[in-house]
């Protein structure tokens, strides 16, 4: 038996226009269903939508809960031209925190990190890698590399 699961994150407003927004920074995500409000079907009430195969639900809820970064949305990228790209898409009207971590204009809680990070820090620099991280906003790949060496 296969239990279907999405997670479903509680927007303020915008869901159709974030999931556009994700469109432009991800080549694999993909609107599966909006469900249009009750009191007004020109606006989204829920988007659902996968990235990277993963299902997410974007509900326009109003301002009654709010988003932290406890949970978040992890995407490794195999080159630092990938990070920055979608490191500045995100960060546009987001707050930029420390380690890999932002928050989008949404709410939504990234984490943008080098896939080649966990190759790292099984290596046998980890703590110089862990370091090196630590002082990082956004993943640097030559300096945890270097770090590495």
């Amino acid at each position: 038996m296969t239990t279907p699961t999405s997670t479903c994150l509680w927007l303020e407003s915008g869901a159709a226009e974030a999931a556009a927004f994700y469109q432009t920074l991800f080549p694999d995500v993909r609107v599966t269903h909006t469900q249009p409000k009750f009191d007004n079907p020109d606006e989204a009430l829920v988007v659902s939508l996968e990235i990277g195969g993963q299902k997410f639900s974007l509900l326009n809820g109003g301002p009654y809960y709010k988003l932290t970064p406890a949970a978040s949305i992890e995407v490794k990228l195999d080159t630092q031209a990938d990070i920055d790209r979608v490191w500045a898409g995100l960060a546009d009207g987001g707050a930029e925190m420390q380690c890999g971590w932002l928050t989008d204009r949404w709410g939504v809680s990234w984490q943008i990190v080098p896939k080649v990070f966990f190759e790292l820090i099984a290596g046998p620099k980890a703590d110089a890698v862990m370091a090196a991280m630590m002082q990082m906003v956004k993943f640097d790949i030559a300096a945890l590399e270097a770090a590495a060496e």
